[in-house]
């Protein structure tokens, strides 16, 4: 079984893998670069961090085919820790990432994910692709012309070039054409060279110069765990569009510790935390690949792409990686969403509007999935709060009023369920029957003992009949109506 599933994974698709690797990781490059500049780092940062966690997650993922690497997500999260503490509280902030995410596979919160509805996930794509343009404002603002022309030019080979061929990613083809240009014009604006030092050599293990006390995790710890959050949410959500994408199963328990035990070795190298790359999964996909194997060739051509041609990626200009990140903002964002919002329900519309203002405006996109998290919860339990239904009718010359219960009774219902009672009726007996009903919690079971007591107050004999298994075994721990001291209690007496 174990060599099948080595076969399957590593050698079952090797010319497609290490084609599809190669494609990636030329389009890694560009991509790295733009994001270690909107965290506030050298290139060589979010380089080391790519094909690091590339090559580590090939071994230890929980999804074949999938590419992990330095994101836009991860480096918008970052820049106030590097503004304000420097790289190496970045780097211990990147392993304890890894640490916690490790935990979190270990914990199996993995299966958390069933718990994020579309809105959220939408919500938080478009986030993402709005934080990703708006870091690129900076570098639009006070500059020469020349800049606007660069940048107008590389969208267009950008989107046009594939019309030619996809042979080649459009966007590296804009890069190299660009700064070609840019050198045979002399022209005078930033280039990557401009933003820090590229990697001449091969990275090496060192531990970050920080004090190792309460005070370092006091300031890392709040980063790290947002990291840790926003890094299993979209390598989660990248893997569930990989396996429909290849009609196959992944294991999210297990790519929660791969991501982890990725960043930590990240951290000791040099990189920056990092997590898995929607848009570069799909490439690697759409090229042919499939298998471990991909991925491990994604970080290692990368590796040596850097080491043969370094010089020239410190002439690239800014203004070729600002048109590739507005590639991605655009390609990112969800634009059905928008048409979406007349055709949806209103309460999805206003989780994913929620998730988008909260993380744009506090530039934290696990509190933005937070807050959606809880509007979903809430609007939801809302609605089958009033799925429930209560008839009645009387009986034996009306001496006995049946009160037929149907639907849920839990915590967002529970007051529907007692106002739909009339305690103030003359009569014997009131019978009410909940086989169709199921109790859920203990509110539930409160507002069961609150009508029972009430109709007694009143000199009103009362059953209860069709409780199901579950429903009764919750009345005989919670249930107070047949406990004379608590009923006291409940009664104010």
């Amino acid at each position: 079984m174990l060599t099948k599933t080595l076969r399957q994974d590593w050698f079952s698709n090797v010319l497609n893998d290490l084609l599809a690797g190669l494609v990636v990781a030329l389009a890694l490059i560009p991509e790295a670069i733009a994001f270690s500049i909107i965290a506030g780092v050298d290139p060589k940062v979010g380089l080391y961090a790519s094909f690091c966690i590339a090559m580590v997650i090939a071994f230890t993922g929980g999804r074949p085919g999938m590419i992990s690497a330095a994101t836009g997500a991860m480096a918008l999260v970052m820049v106030t820790l590097v503004k304000e503490h420097g790289l190496q509280y970045l780097l211990a902030a990147t392993l304890l990432t890894g640490v916690l995410q490790m935990l979190a596979g270990w914990l199996r919160l993995g299966a958390l994910m069933r718990f994020v509805s579309r809105s959220v996930i939408t919500g938080f794509v478009n986030a993402l692709a709005i934080l990703i343009f708006m870091a690129q404002l900076p570098e639009l603002i006070d500059v020469p012309g020349a800049v606007y022309a660069m940048v107008a030019g590389g969208l267009g080979i950008i989107y046009l070039f594939p019309y030619l061929t996809r042979a080649v990613p459009s966007p590296l083809v804009a890069i190299i054409v660009l700064t070609i240009l840019s050198m045979m014009l002399g022209l005078d604006i930033r280039t990557v060279g401009d933003m820090g030092q590229l990697p001449d050599s091969l990275p090496v293990f060192l531990l970050p110069e920080v004090p190792w006390n309460l005070e370092t995790l006091k300031i890392i710890f709040p980063v790290s765990a947002t990291l840790a959050v926003v890094g299993l949410l979209e390598s989660m959500m990248t893997a569930s569009i990989v396996d429909e994408l290849t009609d196959t199963s992944s294991n999210k328990n297990r790519e929660c510790v791969g991501q982890g035990v990725a960043n930590i070795a990240a951290g000791f190298l040099g990189g920056m935390a990092g997590c898995a790359m929607i848009g570069q999964s799909v490439i690697n996909v759409k090229s042919g690949g499939r298998g471990r194997l991909s991925t491990l060739a994604a970080g290692v051509f990368l590796l040596l792409l850097l080491m043969l041609v370094g010089d020239w990626v410190a002439q690239i200009p800014m203004a070729a990686l600002v048109s590739v990140m507005i590639m991605v903002s655009i390609g990112t964002f969800n634009w059905g969403s928008i048409r979406n919002l007349r055709e949806h329900p209103k309460s999805s519309s206003v989780v994913m509007l929620a998730t988008v203002a909260v993380t744009v405006l506090t530039h934290d996109l696990a509190r933005g999935v937070l807050v959606g998290v809880l509007l979903s919860g809430f609007f939801f339990a809302h609605k089958v709060g009033m799925v429930l239904h209560v008839g009645s009718k009387a009986e034996d010359e009306g001496r006995v009023r049946h009160y037929r219960i149907v639907g849920q009774v839990f915590f967002a219902s529970a007051e529907r369920f007692i106002a739909a009672f009339d305690f103030r009726e003359v009569i014997d007996t009131v019978r009410i029957d909940v086989s169709k009903a199921h109790f859920w919690d203990v509110t539930a079971i409160s507002a069961l003992d609150k009508v029972v007591v009430k109709f007694r107050r009143e000199g009103t004999e009362v059953e209860v009949i069709g409780l199901n298994e579950a429903s009764a075994t919750m009345v005989d721990r919670f249930a107070v109506h047949d406990k004379p001291d608590a009923v006291e209690q409940l009664m104010g007496h």
